[in-house]
């Protein structure tokens, strides 16, 4: 058995926990206890209301069912939360992956994003098929069964981008003393602040994966993977060589 943190994952907007479903594999195989929750809205709880306090509870729960501290890791609006909840509860996390939210939340960009989200939801099928589309486009097989097997949560949209609208990113990782493990995808359209952000973190690292949009995750898995054990085994204190 190996000392280091059981690993939790949350996932980005609209999607679910299903799209960890490689990163689950691979740590269960290598023995590490992990665990993928699905947040307020998405998922298993789609239909209900999202809020930034809803998701540290469904955090704080994830925790609870890990029974000891955490490697916590999100991706996009899951990278946004894990660095809010770090910030204001760094007990129970041995350390923080955030991944593919390299850009800060400003008002100009959220605004944006809501402006298209709230067209495209007055589609006929609330943009569904559009949806789908995209990710047959941009994502493979196995990851494209993963991210749409658990369901698109089109619903929170609204909720969920006003929300990370009012996140502080550079505040929350100034605020954390514990391990930062920034990851990005070459090609993520939301990586421009990345620097600023590894300089806010007061023990970062920063990780580039080639290849990886902002779904990096599904689209280099493996990548993304190694990236996570990285940082399980420095918490540790495993050899790279050792699984």
């Amino acid at each position: 058995m190996h000392s280091g943190p059981p690993v939790l994952f949350l996932h980005g907007i609209r999607t679910s926990s299903s799209m960890w479903r490689a990163q689950i594999g691979a740590l269960a195989d290598r023995g590490i206890e992990s665990l993928a929750i699905d947040l307020p809205g998405h998922g298993t709880r789609m239909g209900e209301d999202f809020s930034i306090e809803a998701a540290t509870a469904a955090i704080d729960d994830g925790i609870a069912a890990l029974g000891e501290p955490v490697l916590l890791v999100g991706l996009s609006m899951g990278g946004y939360l894990g660095m809010h909840y770090a910030a204001r509860h760094p007990e129970p996390l041995r350390g923080l992956v955030a991944a593919s939210c390299g850009a800060i939340p400003r008002p100009i960009f959220i605004g944006g994003y809501r402006a298209v989200a709230a067209a495209i939801h007055r589609l006929p099928d609330r943009g569904s098929a559009l949806n789908d589309g995209l990710a047959r486009l941009l994502v493979r097989e196995p990851g494209l069964s993963d991210l749409l097997s658990g369901g698109i949560a089109l619903e929170v949209m609204q909720s969920g981008l006003r929300s990370i609208g009012t996140l502080r990113p550079l505040d929350d990782l100034a605020a954390y003393d514990g391990r930062v493990w920034l990851v990005n995808g070459r090609y993520d359209h939301i990586r421009f602040d990345e620097r600023r952000m590894l300089r806010a973190s007061r023990h970062g690292s920063l990780t580039v994966i080639p290849g990886a949009t902002h779904l990096a995750s599904l689209v280099q898995p493996q990548a993304f993977t190694d990236a996570v054990l990285a940082a399980w085994r420095e918490l540790a204190d495993v050899p790279a060589s050792q699984p």
